[in-house]
């Protein structure tokens, strides 16, 4: 119901109800002013009757003629004496007797206080009766007029009356429903102006109030609106900027407010933070209980009782890398913390120096031995049947490492021009997982190792199955060779946000020194050569998982856990 037809019918309500509970009470009055009137005729007639009797002793033939001079003709005027018998009655013959009129209403009631009257048929005539008795000293005296079309048209209240209110009631319906037209007018247009805010379809054209108070506070409205509405634009214009800034910026990048809770966070943020922390993080805030950042601590909680614009920037080593963090506390309260990886470009860079180094001595030794081999059975052709099938098993055990080698190459290869060579498709990570875990499970439980998959059943993503299946195979793969005994692993997708899985690969196997975290997704880096060319490791592996992790646009890093063993921290953007 609209605001119009709300004012009116408010408004009617309470003018209806007041003209009706005037009209009512006109009304009775009216009404009673009839009957009062007529009673007083009838007390008349009874207080003239009465004296004619009582002081002249008049007879009943005398006052028959009285009667006749009394103006009403159809007046019916009985005495009936205190036991009730009727003396005189006007309306029967002479000589009928009446039964007793002791118990009629109105002589009960004049009885008791006086004066009676009554309204009912008569049995003695046969038609209703407007009755008014009264009690004398000696007897009671009754007169009645007929209760006919005419008497009770009397007794009605004047309608003229009525009428006059209707036509008030009429008129003050049309100018109540003017009146609040007026009044709910701006009110309707604000309305309609709000409905298209809410649909986004605001006009550009100025809309019309009424020119009075309300119209033009509706119109001050509408303009602060369009005011706020042009303000708010510029500024989600400059936030969606600033956003997809800190989203695709190569550093870590988070927000927070004043008590320390995260605004927003990009990707590279939440790894940076899980590699610092001792333990796995499902917030960004946790990073402020580190001892590390008691200096962050100190500087953010000094600058906000400052309430300045204050810059901070500190160092952080650990797991064998080195951290810049920086820090912004702007002067809302809120505050930016940055950290870039400083190690990433010294690595980068001796990778490039020694790769081609590492590659020929990584070809040179299955080659070499291949060519030793070969050159003892073709210069000793006397060598016995058993010797020279030892040394083309060995020739052939390093033809498959060579082989091996030189796939784990080409896949690094074929990574770096990953647009030409790879393509996106609708996958299910976790159905990779299973997958691997299946294919590797008679060597799980020949190492009677115990797997932990605490991830949902579900991870739908778009990327290289081919890849996803590499970087968990190479892990487990990587864990089951060099971790040792009594091996569990855990396999955790402890976060997820809108572009991004968060997984850690875990275990409590023999860990690493920190001095080779840093180092141990270099290519064909190893932490025991010996050990690892041993059991037919190629120095490629956590290699492949860096880029296959890269390919799909997440960053991956190595920490020890602190309860042993090597953790490794990594994402995968789900598109």
């Amino acid at each position: 119901m609209t605001l119009n037809r709300r004012l009116f019918l408010y408004f009617f309500s309470t003018f209806f109800l007041l003209i009706a509970i005037i009209t009512f009470f006109q009304y009775q009055r009216e009404k009673e002013f009839r009957t009062e009137q007529l009673d007083q005729l009838l007390t008349t007639y009874n207080y003239t009757i009465d004296k004619f009797v009582d002081n002249k002793n008049r007879s009943y033939q005398e006052l028959s003629e009285l009667i006749h001079v009394f103006p009403d003709t159809a007046l019916r005027v009985t005495l009936v004496d205190l036991k009730g018998n009727v003396l005189y009655d006007n309306s029967v013959k002479k000589g009928v007797v009446l039964e007793n009129h002791l118990h009629r209403p109105e002589i009960q009631m004049a009885n008791n206080q006086k004066t009676g009257k009554a309204i009912r048929h008569s049995a003695t005539m046969g038609i209703d009766y407007y009755y008014l008795a009264h009690k004398f000293n000696h007897y009671y005296i009754r007169t009645a007029l007929p209760y006919n079309l005419n008497l009770s048209s009397m007794l009605k209240a004047n309608m003229f009356f009525l009428y006059f209110m209707a036509f008030v009631l009429v008129m003050a319906v049309f100018a109540l429903f003017f009146i609040s037209k007026n009044f709910s007018d701006s009110i309707n247009r604000l309305r309609i102006f709000t409905q298209q805010a809410e649909k986004g379809e605001i006009p550009d054209t100025d809309i019309k109030f009424p020119n009075d108070e309300l119209g033009e506070i509706s119109s001050n409205i509408v303009h602060l609106y369009k005011r706020m509405e042009r303000t708010k634009d510029e500024v989600n214009k400059e936030r969606e900027k600033l956003i997809k800034h800190l989203l695709i910026s190569q550093e870590g990048l988070g927000i927070f407010s004043s008590n320390k809770k995260e605004i927003l966070a990009n990707s590279h943020f939440i790894q940076y933070t899980n590699i610092l922390s001792d333990q796995q993080s499902e917030s960004s805030d946790e990073i402020f209980d580190l001892p590390e950042f008691d200096e962050i601590n100190q500087f953010i909680h000094e600058s906000l009782q400052n309430d300045q614009l204050t810059r901070k920037r500190i160092v952080i080593e650990k797991n064998g890398r080195a951290f810049m963090v920086r820090c912004i506390v702007f002067q809302d309260n809120t505050f930016e913390i940055s950290i870039n990886d400083i190690t990433v470009q010294e690595h980068e860079n001796e990778l490039k120096r020694h790769l081609t180094q590492n590659i020929s001595h990584e070809l040179k030794t299955p080659v070499s031995s291949i060519l030793g081999y070969m050159e003892s059975i073709l210069d000793n052709p006397d060598l016995d049947q058993g010797r020279q099938r030892l040394f083309i098993e060995r020739s052939y055990q390093q033809a498959q490492r060579l082989s091996a080698l030189l796939h784990d190459i080409s896949t690094l290869n074929k990574i770096d021009e990953a647009k030409r060579l790879y393509e996106k498709e609708d996958c299910d990570i976790a159905h990779v997982i299973e997958e691997v875990l299946y294919d590797v499970h008679m060597q799980i439980e020949q190492r009677d190792c115990k797997i932990l998959k605490n991830f949902q059943p579900r991870l739908p993503a778009r990327g290289n199955r081919s890849l996803l299946y590499s970087i968990f195979r190479n892990l487990i793969d990587n864990a089951l060779a060099y971790a040792g005994d009594n091996l569990t692993i855990d396999i955790n997708c402890y976060r997820e946000d809108e572009q991004y899985y968060y997984f850690t690969f875990s275990d409590n196997g023999i860990g690493i020194s920190e001095e080779h975290l840093s180092k141990i997704f270099e290519r064909f880096y190893r932490v025991d050569k010996g050990r690892s060319r041993k059991l037919g490791g190629t120095g490629l592996g956590l290699a492949i998982v860096k880029n296959a992790v890269l390919f799909h646009k997440g960053t991956i890093s190595a920490k020890s856990s602190p309860s042993g063993g090597l953790s490794f921290v990594f994402s995968l953007r789900k598109t």
